[in-house]
């Protein structure tokens, strides 16, 4: 059996689980999550803890054990600390401003680039050159930072354009005479 699957998933304070014949919910203090449950899986809540099986002896279903008890554990942290992503904007004139739901960006195009975040996705600017995206559900937050970062990534030779705040850009050497 996936050894994912074996640790039970701990419900935190103020974070409750309910499982419906096809589907997973997940509600805390930030907010509702829900998630399809895959027939190959069984998902039993009891005690403050979600515990996952593999429903048949097959490979596949031991392998989505494990993949569905880390996506609730992921929902869990996103109903009760949220996810946050960080992107530094590098680069002479390049600026970013939050105005509700949208992310107005200058990264040295001919226009500005007005950047729609979906329902559940917030966006901040500390300053002019920082955005933290932050939300509940992890793969929205890393989907919409990708997508930010797409406008602009970072170039190999300056180093110039939007990164993650951890990234590090490699930068090559210029061309010699």
């Amino acid at each position: 059996m996936s050894r994912v699957a074996k640790v039970p998933v701990d419900l935190v304070a103020g974070v409750e689980a309910r499982v419906s014949d096809s589907e997973i919910t997940v509600k805390g203090p930030l907010g509702m999550l829900s998630r399809p449950v895959s027939p190959l899986v069984k998902v039993a809540v009891a005690d403050g803890r979600v515990s996952f099986s593999a429903a048949e002896e097959s490979a596949a279903a031991v392998a989505m054990s494990g993949t569905m008890r880390a996506l609730v554990a992921g929902m869990v942290r996103g109903v009760s600390k949220g996810f946050e992503r960080k992107l530094t904007l590098v680069g002479v004139g390049y600026r970013a401003q939050a105005q509700g739901d949208k992310l107005n960006l200058s990264l040295g195009f001919s226009h500005p680039i007005v950047h729609q975040l979906p329902a559940g996705v917030k966006a901040e600017t500390p300053t002019q050159t920082e955005i933290l995206i932050k939300g509940t559900d992890k793969q929205r937050v890393g989907q919409v930072a990708a997508e930010v970062r797409g406008y602009k990534p970072p170039e190999p030779y300056k180093g110039k354009g939007v990164r993650y705040a951890d990234e590090t850009v490699v930068l090559k050497e210029t061309k010699k005479k």
